[in-house]
């Protein structure tokens, strides 16, 4: 195999998506230090029982294992930073009110998690611990259309469910770990074969409630047909009735749907869970929703909710950016016409220097302009 093919789902970033990535990048931690975000930088690598434990079998089964050979120890490449985010918040910042914590980096997954996906997503997230209310929620769903808007996607539309309520309907149902993970993917790929068959042995309220969840999806009236047909749990219930607010609030920001039978994600979420589509993609832009649990295994669990997205995956769903306008000037060693450059440069200006005999091969800069020499000095003149 030749030394320049890489991994299957690996790829080198080339100039021009590099600089809409970084792009992008920087307009998205822009609009969550707007919203009060504080930005935090968690190791690529760590201890892989601080990365996975309470995480559950799917980010397990995302992420890559190896052996630390300064201590022996099992260490994980993560392949999401929500926990590590949670351990930051738990563990070491450790404040008593509420924290708003944003970050952007590298994550490896052992397989891609969607056709035509990479395996090492750029994930951009934000997140808000210490706070139990709907208003968090609010916020988080806001600031992720709100940097939607900033990457100039279009088309939006939120999907909202609650793990609360297929949690309600298998909480009275005694059965093993591997059966309760067969009716979740059940009920994810709306098989409704195999849920009859999984939950033939359940309360009956349960077990039609169960097989309801499937038909579940759609407009607002989606909501109403749900209070109907599935049991009166206090949980449950709370669930719909937390939906309803949500939609209340947001429904001038985007269309909205329910999919009440959308388990899609890890399995730490606990409460309202999300997920942002555009016209311009096939999938899912953003995820998120509400994941109370996530920070017990540090200690300290504290009310969480928030979201993230690849950013690989979103320069693909939103329009090019146009070139930055550029001067091209000639290569010298003159103290003038160096001085002149590095003023340009300083004011923010893009100075592509022609090296001897060659012409400038800069494709991503729109040089529209040159560095002439004129009447004793150089100027700037348009092309």
């Amino acid at each position: 195999m030749s030394a320049w093919v890489l991994p299957d789902h690996i790829a080198d970033v080339l100039p021009s998506e590099a600089r809409h990535i970084e792009e992008l990048r920087r307009e998205l931690l822009d609009t969550a230090r707007g919203y009060g975000y504080e930005l935090v930088m968690p190791p690529l690598l760590e201890h892989l029982e601080s990365l996975l434990t309470g995480t559950g079998e799917a980010l397990d089964l995302q992420t890559f294992k190896l052996v630390d050979q300064l201590s022996g120890r099992m260490m994980g490449l993560r392949a999401d930073t929500t926990p590590q985010v949670a351990r930051i918040d738990a563990h070491l910042l450790n404040r008593q009110g509420v924290t708003r914590l944003c970050y952007c980096g590298p994550v490896a997954h052992t397989r891609p998690d969607r056709a035509h996906a990479t395996r090492e997503p750029l994930q951009f997230g934000a997140e808000i611990y210490g706070h139990s209310g709907l208003e968090a929620d609010v916020e988080v769903l806001r600031l992720a259309l709100d940097c939607l808007v900033a990457a100039q996607a279009s088309g939006l539309s939120v999907d909202l469910g609650d793990a609360r309520i297929v949690r309600a309907l298998l909480a009275d149902a005694d059965l093993p770990a591997a059966t309760l993970a067969r009716i979740q993917a059940a009920l994810t790929t709306k098989d409704a074969g195999e849920l009859a068959v999984l939950t033939r042995d359940l309360p009956a309220q349960d077990r039609e409630g169960l097989r309801a969840l499937p038909q579940l999806y759609g407009d607002m009236a989606v909501l109403d047909e749900a209070a109907r047909v599935l049991p009166p749990k206090p949980a449950l219930q709370q669930a719909l009735a937390e939906l309803r607010q949500l939609a209340r609030v947001l429904g001038d920001r985007a269309p909205l749907s329910f999919d009440l039978a959308d388990l899609r994600g890890y399995s730490y979420y606990s409460g309202m869970r999300f997920a942002i589509y555009s016209t311009q993609a096939g999938d899912a832009l953003a995820r998120g929703g509400r994941y109370d649990e996530v920070g017990a295994v540090f200690g300290r669990n504290r009310p969480a909710v928030g979201f993230s997205l690849d950013l690989k995956h979103l320069v693909g769903a939103v329009p090019p950016r146009p070139l930055r306008a550029a001067i091209r000037a000639p290569w010298g060693e003159g103290e003038s016409l160096h001085a002149t450059i590095t003023s340009l440069r300083q004011r923010g200006e893009t100075v592509v220097c022609v090296l001897p005999g060659h012409e400038s091969e800069v494709d991503e800069f729109h040089c529209d302009r040159v560095l002439t020499h004129s009447a004793g000095q150089w100027v700037v003149q348009a092309i």
